[in-house]
């Protein structure tokens, strides 16, 4: 299939993304540059993001996680399903809260960060480095890869919503990390490319690790 066949395939009414769409690690789609979409965006990139968007609901969601036998995702890019496009989707829920009780409160908005970029790059990066606790993992990659994932620990974002508005923003902690994760895809880069793979979990001079 080329890539204008796979992306007609994925934004058919009918379908929904399963891991079946998502490539895996030795396709050479996730070692490419994906492309700027063009602007105004077609309604086949509006759509596509759409459904990359309603596939990490899906994932994150047990009855369909199950149903549909995905893994849970936070994020998802456009290179993940052989396409070269700068599109990415992001959906990071909030964690509820505890009372004194210790029973669980729902948070008031769901969702930390919900949102469909278009064209997505980092435009300003603090100097403090940060990783995620455990380490990182992905979609495309069905193996675990232990060691701190080296990022920027604050970003300044710019990028496309799906209405074509023009946005800025700025990012700490989980959220910068899973987009900047995001955003290596479009750039052919793997998330353990930022490993020191000769001390897999060295801790560098200030950086934060997040949990």
């Amino acid at each position: 299939m080329n890539r204008d066949e796979i992306q007609a395939n994925l934004i058919k009414a009918s379908h929904m993304i399963s891991m079946d769409d998502i490539i895996r690690e030795g396709y050479p789609t996730l070692r490419e540059v994906a492309n700027d979409v063009t602007l105004p965006l077609s309604d086949e990139d509006i759509i596509l993001g759409e459904k990359m968007l309603q596939f990490l609901h899906n994932s994150q969601d047990p009855v369909m996680a199950e149903k549909m036998g995905l893994r849970g995702g936070v994020g998802l890019a456009a290179n993940q399903l052989g396409l070269l496009k700068k599109v990415i989707a992001v959906l990071i829920p909030n964690e509820p809260e505890v009372d004194e009780e210790g029973n669980e409160i729902p948070p008031k908005e769901a969702y930390k960060m919900r949102e469909i970029m278009y064209n997505a790059k980092v435009v300003s990066h603090s100097v403090q480095d940060a990783a995620v606790e455990g380490g990182e993992g992905c979609l495309s990659v069905d193996r675990e890869v232990p060691g701190y994932v080296v990022r920027h620990a604050r970003v300044t974002v710019e990028y496309y919503n799906k209405e074509g508005e023009k946005k800025k923003i700025r990012l700490k902690d989980f959220p910068a990390i899973c987009v900047q994760h995001e955003i290596d895809h479009t750039n052919g880069v793997m998330f353990y490319d930022h490993i020191n793979m000769n001390d897999p979990w060295e801790i560098k001079d200030g950086m934060i690790i997040v949990k």
